[in-house]
């Protein structure tokens, strides 16, 4: 009777271990299971990424409206390649590759930065330009009536740029680029004179003003990367000229290592923008250019825009100091900047001489 008992207990041991061997064997398929799925979603994922982490590719403001006239069988009047140029750059940045990230809430965009800053860096050079076109550009003279369609499209690229929902920031956009289409269509039908695009001297240089602040800012961002200790020229050349605060005599302005990377995207996107609306800008305003002796300083400025927009190789945009071992590509980016806004500086001088 004992060896009967003996038999079956081991039996009972002998089954428990096999249970035991084949819940470890499942839970270590299941565990690997979960494994190759994380790893597949991470993978792909990844993929996604790579594939929105591409800007649109650059087109020719001039050749590509002369077509799109032809197709709609519009005139090519003066303004229209300025226009249609503001409307282009506005499309591409909704219907780029992954669309408009800047106000995704979900995986993977909201873990991507970068193109989310160029995205800024480009709407800041759309709502410069909309907002010149409705105040200057637009109008014969400070009183005269203001356009009702570029009235609707300025406001409307100034909206939130990270609204996701109600209401979401593309559909605010794409109001905006339907008024400035409504804009275009009259402003190319030669029966008609309600829309204007007065392409004067002191339009352009009005504009450019504006262009001239922010390469200016986006210049000292740059190269604040390694950090700088600033004399504080803000009242300098007016002996008589007050501020609100006190001010130290001199300043310490370096850009946090967090958004290093961003003022750099932020960069190649406004100066991905300039450089269309100022190829477009060179043809309507050509008369005015040639007239001047400006041509060729528009060109530079192209010239110099164009140089920002070469590939980065390297896959995280390195910070060294200004001489180091390391390369600094802020301080590359705002050398070509600074340059371009100097020609800027020195063609609206051209633009205001009689």
């Amino acid at each position: 009777m004992a060896f009967t008992q003996l038999i079956q207990r081991g039996r009972d041991i002998g089954w428990k271990i096999i249970d035991t061997i084949q819940e470890s064997d499942s839970r270590h398929k299941l565990t690997r299971f979960l494994s190759l799925v994380l790893g597949a979603i991470i993978l792909i994922l990844l993929l996604i990424m790579l594939w929105w982490d591409n800007t649109p590719t650059n087109f020719e403001p001039v050749n590509l409206a002369r077509e799109v006239a032809t197709e709609k069988q519009q005139q090519l009047v003066t303004g229209y390649t300025s226009t249609f140029t503001l409307i282009h750059i506005t499309d591409s940045l909704l219907t780029k590759s992954g669309g408009y990230l800047s106000n995704d809430v979900i995986p993977p965009s909201i873990w991507m930065d970068n193109i989310p800053n160029w995205e800024f860096g480009v709407l800041v050079q759309i709502r410069d330009f909309s907002r010149a076109l409705r105040n200057d550009i637009s109008r014969s003279q400070s009183q005269s009536l203001e356009d009702s369609d570029l009235a609707v499209a300025e406001p409307q690229f100034n909206f939130n740029s990270e609204s996701w929902l109600f209401p979401p920031t593309e559909r605010e956009y794409r109001k905006g680029i339907t008024a400035l289409e409504s804009y275009l269509a009259r402003l190319s039908n030669t029966e008609q004179d309600d829309a204007q695009f007065y392409a004067r001297a002191d339009n352009l240089a009005g504009w450019l003003a504006i262009v001239e602040k922010r390469l200016g800012s986006l210049s000292q961002r740059l190269s604040a990367s390694v950090g700088q200790i600033r004399i504080n020229t803000d009242l300098a050349g007016d002996p008589d000229a007050n501020q609100s605060t006190p001010a130290p005599a001199e300043l310490i302005t370096q850009t946090p290592w967090t958004q290093i990377d961003d003022v750099f995207y932020e960069t190649r996107g406004s100066a991905w923008a300039l450089i269309h609306l100022l190829k477009a800008v060179e043809h309507d305003f050509t008369d005015i250019l040639q007239k001047k002796n400006a041509l060729i300083s528009l060109r530079q400025i192209i010239r110099e825009l164009e140089a920002t927009q070469e590939a980065v190789w390297s896959p995280i945009i390195l910070n060294g100091s200004g001489f180091g071992l390391i390369a600094n590509h802020s301080l590359v980016m705002a050398s070509y900047i600074s340059r371009a806004n100097a020609a800027i500086i020195d063609l609206r001088s051209l633009l205001e001489q009689g």
